[in-house]
C-alpha cells in the first residue's frame, strides 16, 4: 500500500511543476512585446517631426553604429525616413533619425531604438559622463553622457534641432512604455 500512496503524490508533483513551467512560459510571452516583421513609425504616438530640414540632404556621412561599451550596446543604425510625418522604427537596430543632425556636425542628431534586449533596453543603466561611439561609413566620433531624463511622448522639444553638436538617445521607459528616456551627449 505504502508504494500506491507514493505513486500518485509524486504524478501530481511531476504534474504541478509541468503546470508551472507551462504558467511561466505563457506569462513570459505576454510580456515579451511582439517583434515586428517589417518597421513601424511612432504614428500612433504624437512624436511629430517638426522643424527639421527634411528633403535637404547633405553630402554628409549618416551613422551606420552606435558602441556604448559601459552597457554593452554595438548596433547598426539605419536611415529612419519619415513617414506621414513621423519616423520609421526598426525592430532589428537603431535608427537615425532623417533631417536630425549629422555627426561632426552642429545639430540635434537622433538615434532612436526600442526598449527591448538586443536593442536600447540598456540605455536605461547609463550614468552621467559616460561614454557613445558613433560610426559613420569612414570615421568614429566619441560623445560623452551629459543628460538623463524621462518625457511624455509629447514633449517633442527634446529632439528639436539644436545650435550645438548634440547626440540624444530616444527609446520608451515607464509604465507600459508611457514615457521615453531622453539621453542628451556632447561631442568630447
Amino acid at each position: 500500500m505504502g508504494k500506491k500512496a507514493k505513486a500518485p503524490k509524486k504524478s501530481k508533483i511531476k504534474l504541478g511543476i509541468a503546470l508551472f513551467i507551462m504558467g511561466a512560459i505563457l506569462l513570459f510571452g505576454r510580456l515579451q512585446a511582439p517583434t515586428p516583421t517589417k518597421s513601424e513609425s511612432f504614428s500612433n504616438e504624437p512624436v511629430i517631426i517638426e522643424g527639421f530640414q527634411l528633403g535637404e540632404k547633405k553630402n554628409l556621412e549618416t551613422p551606420k553604429k552606435i558602441v556604448i561599451p559601459t552597457v554593452g550596446i554595438d548596433l547598426e543604425v539605419k536611415e529612419a525616413k519619415v513617414v506621414r510625418g513621423y519616423w520609421e522604427v526598426f525592430a532589428d537596430s537603431a535608427a537615425w533619425g532623417e533631417g536630425s543632425g549629422y555627426p561632426g556636425e552642429p545639430g540635434n542628431q537622433v538615434i532612436f531604438a526600442h526598449a527591448r534586449v538586443g536593442l536600447f533596453l540598456p540605455v536605461r543603466e547609463l550614468k552621467g559622463d559616460e561614454l557613445v561611439y558613433v560610426l559613420t561609413k569612414d570615421k568614429w566620433y566619441l560623445y560623452k553622457v551629459k543628460e538623463i531624463r524621462e518625457v511624455y511622448p509629447n514633449q517633442i522639444e527634446v529632439i528639436a534641432p539644436t545650435t550645438d553638436e548634440t547626440l540624444t538617445l530616444y527609446t520608451c521607459s515607464g509604465y507600459q512604455d508611457s514615457k521615453r528616456l531622453i539621453v542628451i551627449a556632447k561631442r568630447v
